[in-house]
């Protein structure tokens, strides 16, 4: 397959860039700053433009199959107003250039995923800690669902750097403040490589965790 990653120089962002080139896929990374993806291989194109610049992510995904974001705000205290308007950009560039497939990383107490959390994880989480990151997701969220995209929504709960050989969970239970939401950046990217031809989650919001 064809993939095109936003987001392809982050954390969890390189690793699907990694795995999908590792699995024989083809990958054409969006960034915006040449020389932050440091490795090069045969299959892997590099795209430098911002989330803003309609014709570079109209070329960028024209002839894909599937578009991955593993976008995300820099800051706790304000609003990313590039992000929430590329999401809207990629979305829009899709419809139009016929790509169905769309992969987003979200968060845990995105969106409705917020009533799943109790009491006092929502209050210091949702409410104050991660407030604005979690308002931009779930703004994007509702853009997505809008939209005539086959959309899969990945909410993972906090993320670490551990090894890709664990068990995903889908929660589908309250979640504490003592119940251990962490998941690592490998399993997330390869959850959402599995989407490729996994269909159960199409048009859904998934949270994961291990």
């Amino acid at each position: 397959m064809k993939i095109v990653v936003f987001g392809a120089s982050g954390r969890t962002g390189s690793l699907i860039v990694e795995q999908a080139l590792d699995a024989g896929h083809e990958v054409v990374a969006y960034i915006r700053k040449a020389g932050s993806i440091k490795f090069q291989h045969p299959n892997l194109k590099i795209c430098i433009g911002n989330l803003t610049e309609n014709l570079r992510i109209r070329d960028a995904i024209t002839g894909a199959d599937v578009c991955i974001s593993a976008l995300g705000g820099k800051s706790l205290m304000q609003h990313a107003s590039e992000f929430i308007a590329g999401i809207h950009h990629i979305v829009t560039t899709m419809e139009e250039v016929g790509i169905k497939r769309f992969i987003y990383l979200s968060s845990m107490g995105a969106g409705e995923s917020r009533s799943d959390m109790c009491g006092c994880a929502r209050l210091v989480l949702a409410d104050f800690m991660l407030r604005i990151p979690l308002a931009d997701h779930t703004n994007n969220e509702i853009r997505i669902a809008k939209s005539s995209l086959q959309w899969t929504v990945v909410r993972p709960g906090s993320l670490n750097n551990g090894p890709i050989d664990e068990n995903i969970k889908v929660i589908c239970k309250k979640v504490s403040l003592l119940t251990n939401t962490s998941v690592s950046r490998a399993r997330v990217a390869a959850f959402m490589l599995k989407q490729l031809k996994d269909k159960k989650y199409i048009n859904k919001y998934v949270c994961i965790t291990t």
